[in-house]
């Protein structure tokens, strides 16, 4: 007579849709990894199996955008599903938390959290704090990402000082690294995860960003003699309009001029892959921990990056643009309901990734988000997507990306204008040939509506423009100024 109560009593969860019918989530996300991931192709000597045999296992959107190149404003957006023109988080300050109209934003783990789910999180996935922030977002919150241990000196003395832009091999253990202790904290979640609830775990981990420090492990795996450097076209801002440089304007990370007067660009670059291989294996240990405690079969598992990273393209180093050195992330789905060998070139958004989960949970629609499901992607890659991945960096400057072009806007009405399949390296600006002026046209009609100006308490990396005046950080930049940074 037990045994049939509690079937029946499990029935009817199923036929309620209770937590027997709910697939448990693991959201994956690494800190500034470009497309220099295997399965994106972009940069050959990229060394990540893991996240490629994850991508071959479900959905890969290979033409995925952040909606902002820097990690606060695209954190943001992509736990809320709100563009940063629409909340005006656009720097790495302030907390969107701490802005009052944006303070009771139901984030993606307060959502599941609400529909029944335990939420985990471990290392960076809001900005701040290593990833101790937003602790009240979570039910367990476990160890910290960083990029710890330092070594006792920086390995390269870059113009800035800053401790966290510098890159290189030095004696260390990767089992000290903070990469390694969130992934073990994840491995122990998994393994003592209990049965009577579905679990949404977010792993975030910091690698590959600056300090781009690994192992001697990793860097053999990328010897000098067969890393290639990024292909780059010499005097590539030739086309670009002076406002393209204000949105990097007086940064820490160097530019391509300082690697090669250094002799530093073939070290970051091995630097940068090394990093990306060891992030990989950590991966690696988690997906191996879902698949030993028999719950690989029903979890929905999706990684992302936050935004991108030029490493000499463009003659820049780091984010802060709207070209696709900067947008372009990893995006991945897999899991039950989720077919596997798929890759879609649709343009798909991070904003979409709060719609998605929710979607492939079956959980009711949430009401007021900006993103769109990519569920009918999923469901056949073929099927064209209505609107373009749009990326913005402060008010006033947006990037539309489509399946073929992409078209930029600054903030002074200045443009640039890519075709993509026929220049990918985005290499030759059409905005001043009046052939395309139809296509501009076109995609300007996609850009958001609403484009409000940063939040009270905005800080670092703001950049605006009012009455001709362009103010980076707070500081008026004479016209004509010369660019930090560059001397020839």
């Amino acid at each position: 007579m037990y045994w049939f109560r509690s079937s029946w009593v499990l029935l009817c969860l199923i036929a309620t849709n209770g937590w027997a019918e709910k697939p448990n989530i693991l959201m994956i996300a690494i800190d500034d990894q470009n497309d220099w991931i295997g399965f994106m192709d972009g940069h050959p000597n990229a060394k990540t199996p893991r996240i490629d045999a994850l991508a071959a296992s479900g959905t890969a959107f290979v033409n995925a955008h952040c909606q902002s190149p820097l990690c606060n404003p695209s954190r943001t957006s992509l736990m809320t599903s709100q563009r940063p023109c629409s909340t005006g988080i656009y720097g790495l300050k302030p907390w969107f938390r701490d802005v009052p109209e944006l303070a009771e934003l139901e984030s993606l783990p307060q959502y599941f959290r609400r529909h029944g789910y335990k939420t985990y999180s471990t290392g960076k996935i809001y900005h701040g704090g290593y990833g101790q922030r937003g602790k009240a977002e979570w039910d367990v919150v476990g160890e910290p990402a960083s990029g710890k241990p330092f070594p006792p000196a920086k390995l390269v003395e870059t113009p800035s000082q800053n401790r966290l832009v510098d890159w290189g091999c030095f004696p260390h253990r990767d089992e000290d690294k903070g990469d390694y202790k969130v992934a073990s904290w994840a491995e122990r979640a998994l393994d003592e995860m209990p049965d009577d609830e579905p679990f949404f775990l977010a792993c975030g981990f910091f690698l590959p960003h600056v300090p781009c420090y690994a192992t001697q492990k990793w860097f053999d795996m990328h010897p000098v003699e067969s890393t290639s450097l990024p292909l780059i076209l010499r005097d590539d801002r030739r086309d670009t309009p002076r406002f393209s440089w204000y949105m990097h304007w007086d940064l820490p990370e160097p530019r391509l001029e300082f690697l090669e007067d250094a002799d530093e660009w073939m070290n970051l670059v091995r630097s940068y892959l090394a990093c990306g291989s060891f992030m990989d294996s950590q991966v690696g240990r988690v997906l191996d921990a879902l698949k030993r405690n028999g719950l690989a079969d029903n979890t929905i598992v999706v990684l992302w990056s936050d935004h991108g990273w030029h490493i000499g393209e463009k003659e820049i180093t780091g984010k802060n643009s709207l070209w696709v050195d900067s947008t372009r992330v990893p995006l991945v789905f897999a899991g039950p309901g989720i077919e596997s060998g798929q890759v879609c070139s649709q343009p798909a958004e991070l904003l979409d990734v709060y719609p998605t989960l929710v979607s492939l949970a079956g959980l009711p629609e949430k009401d007021n988000l900006e993103g769109i499901s990519l569920m009918p992607q999923i469901q056949d890659p073929t099927t064209v997507r209505q609107r373009p991945a749009i990326t913005t960096h402060n008010q006033g400057n947006h990037a539309v990306r489509t399946s073929r072009w992409r078209y930029i806007t600054y903030a002074d009405g200045s443009e640039e204008l890519y075709d993509t399949e026929n220049d990918p390296n985005e290499w030759t600006n059409l905005a001043s040939d009046a052939s395309h002026r139809a296509t501009m046209d076109g995609l300007k009609q996609f850009l958001p509506k609403k484009d409000v100006p940063p939040a009270p308490g905005s800080e670092a990396r703001i950049l605006t423009y009012d009455d001709g005046v362009v103010n980076w950080e707070g500081k008026d930049v004479a016209p004509g100024a010369s660019v930090p940074g560059i001397s020839r």
